[in-house]
């Protein structure tokens, strides 16, 4: 799924695109050093900003564990794309997602 969505940049309007597409994930210490979106690998060159969430579904004496949602802003890119990608990582599922892309 695609949603496109303006946001205020210092240049006028900038278009992000949302996926939550699954993807694949190298990480040192919980920080993405690079992640894999439809078959191309993606260096992150920069974390631009990092935030934690907890998942509006969860009830305490059901889940032990808080379920977290550690969202990362990070600049990446590939040989033939660059841009700013946010990252998901649910940690009850263990599952990264590619939320949102401006490239």
């Amino acid at each position: 799924m695609r949603e496109s969505v303006g946001v205020e940049g210092k240049r006028g309007s900038v278009v992000g695109r949302y996926y939550g597409a699954t993807v694949s994930v190298v990480e040192d210490q919980g920080r993405p050093l690079r992640f894999t979106w439809n078959g191309r690998v993606y260096g992150v060159r920069r974390i631009i900003d990092h935030w934690v969430t907890l998942r509006m579904d969860w009830t305490p004496t059901v889940e032990p564990q808080v379920p977290e949602r550690r969202h990362w802003r990070v600049e990446a890119g590939a040989l033939e794309a660059q841009g700013v990608y946010e990252l998901l990582h649910d940690t009850v599922s263990d599952q990264w997602l590619l939320s949102r892309v401006w490239d």
